[in-house]
């Protein structure tokens, strides 16, 4: 079995941090609450503001209303419904505060769907500044946080997954997607702390 640590060195000029969806969307009595978001808010909120100019946040934009999107995505939204923008409070999308206040220097890109990569310019802007390695955090572990995993691997980045910077509302597809990493994707994908990866990135 793979271990944890960074098997393949230090954290350099070309690591970026990629922070997906803490948005207030995950939190309080949405019917998507994810209820240890606020425990990792402090690791994730640590790790963003040691580089905030190297970090990207992303925000899970839904659509306005029921019954948009293609395929499967509008029978996805007439499930919820409650949590198209239309039936949302103000300010539901927004990132939690305490990542908020790192904007700018930190950017944000709005997607649309699970990852990160489908319909916008992260990758782009990506390229544009030299980025090689991609230390990973958010929300959720088996959701967005897997498309954007995956999507980084897809694209020839070093992924960086610290295991203590992550959430979902499932422990055991949050502890499977670990395995998963550690033991399928041990080339691309390192797991490691949060306190490792600072202490890495020099």
């Amino acid at each position: 079995m793979a271990q944890d640590g960074l098997r393949h060195g230090g954290l350099g000029a070309d690591a970026a941090h990629l922070c997906i969806d803490m948005q207030g969307l995950f939190t309080g009595g949405s019917a998507w609450h994810t209820p240890w978001l606020e425990r990792v808010l402090p690791v994730v909120e640590r790790l963003a503001a040691a580089r905030p100019e190297r970090t990207i946040f992303t925000r899970f934009i839904p659509p306005n209303r029921p019954g948009e999107g293609e395929g499967r995505w509008r029978a996805y939204w007439e499930r919820w419904a409650e949590m198209t923008l239309e039936r949302l409070p103000p300010g539901a999308t927004e990132l939690l505060p305490p990542l908020a206040r790192l904007v700018p220097p930190a950017e944000v890109i709005d997607k649309r769907f699970y990852s990160p990569w489908h319909g916008t310019d992260l990758h782009a802007r990506l390229q544009a500044r030299g980025i090689g390695t991609l230390i990973v955090t958010g929300a959720e572990t088996d959701v967005c946080v897997l498309g954007a995993v995956l999507g980084a691997v897809d694209h020839g980045y070093r992924v960086v997954v610290p295991t203590d910077a992550l959430c979902s509302s499932s422990d055991s597809t949050h502890d499977a997607l670990l395995t998963l990493y550690r033991e399928r994707y041990g080339q691309q994908v390192e797991t490691a702390t949060a306190e490792e990866v600072l202490r890495a990135w020099r």
